[in-house]
């Protein structure tokens, strides 16, 4: 069983849960951008949350299946045509062998995901599917997709088809124009000045184009940092620091003008000061933002963050129940 890919798309990419573990060797965790529309497609073809999806950005491929296949599509509203008949997101499909799945405009954000009964079988790359482009490993040769490339699909499994068959409107993501990001402060937050923190927090910043899955870049009234003499080792902008590991989701704000936010595929570390973090839960939220977005970063404690958490932990399970 397989998909022909007869056009690309923009950047399609087969993507999973992630790498996880290998950080401290340098190689990012990837993974879905939005692992909750991920999981949602997962949900419907019947694979359990480990399965490999393809994940298309903006320009979605034409693909056409060998066999019979299941698959749904979730994420980013987009037009979806099987065969040229239109065909709803969020809702298990059902293929015929030699029928063609294609896509029309994007509607809003930036990404969504292909997920089929049995997912993706490209070979398991340090314990994931992901695709991690800069370093050629993972995914389909280690590339985004394509023309011609034809994509295996793993034996349909065992457990057969979920009696969910669409996702109802709740418990579907939201892609809005006009966000609130919550960060908790840190590691650096204490060579901003005072005005600088105020800024970070209070203003308004907008998505720029200079968005990929290793960062997505701001702009905004920029911040102020406290003056200070430069450690030994570390570079001339007031941002530098001398190196350090960077978390998943760092803000970083280089030259104190446009903050970046490091996302899946992003380096370990570096020289950067690290003046906030995305919490966790909403790592997803800001993969859906397309440029344009204007965001809010609102600072969070431990413990708020960790109730976001488990909120968002009781909503997937809900899915999965």
């Amino acid at each position: 069983m397989a998909f022909e890919i007869r056009e690309p798309g923009l950047s399609t990419t087969v993507q999973d849960q992630g790498r996880i573990g290998y950080y401290r060797y340098g190689i990012p965790q990837g993974g879905a951008m939005d692992q909750y529309s991920a999981s949602l497609g997962n949900r419907l073809v019947g694979n359990t949350p480990a399965e490999a999806v393809l994940e298309c950005t903006y320009i979605g491929p034409r693909v056409v299946t060998t066999t019979d296949a299941i698959v749904a599509v979730t994420g980013a509203p987009v037009d979806v045509f099987i065969n040229g008949m239109p065909a709803p997101q969020y809702a298990r499909l059902a293929l015929a062998a030699g029928d063609e799945l294609r896509f029309g405009v994007i509607q809003g954000g930036t990404k969504y995901f292909i997920a089929v009964h049995g997912g993706i079988d490209v070979p398991s790359v340090l314990g994931s599917r992901s695709t991690y482009p800069i370093g050629a490993i993972g995914g389909f040769e280690g590339r985004a997709l394509a023309a011609d490339d034809v994509l295996p699909v793993g034996a349909p499994i065992d457990n057969g088809l979920p009696v969910l068959s669409t996702i109802a409107e709740e418990d579907r993501p939201v892609f809005s124009r006009d966000v609130s990001v919550r960060v908790m402060l840190g590691l650096y937050e204490h060579h901003l000045s005072p005005e600088g923190i105020d800024n970070l927090l209070n203003a308004e910043w907008t998505l720029t184009p200079v968005a990929d899955r290793m960062g997505l870049r701001y702009s905004g009234p920029g911040v102020q940092w406290r003056e200070r003499e430069q450690p030994f080792g570390a570079g001339q902008d007031p941002s530098n620091i001398v190196d350090a590991g960077y978390a998943v989701g760092s803000i970083q704000i280089p030259g104190g003008t446009q903050p970046i936010i490091l996302h899946r595929d992003a380096v370990s570390g570096g020289g950067y000061a690290m003046v906030a973090t995305v919490i966790s839960t909403d790592m997803d939220l800001v993969a859906r933002c397309a440029p344009g977005t204007k965001t809010r970063f609102v600072a969070v404690t431990m413990d708020q963050a960790l109730e976001a958490r488990h909120e968002h932990a009781a909503q997937v399970a809900k899915i999965w129940s």
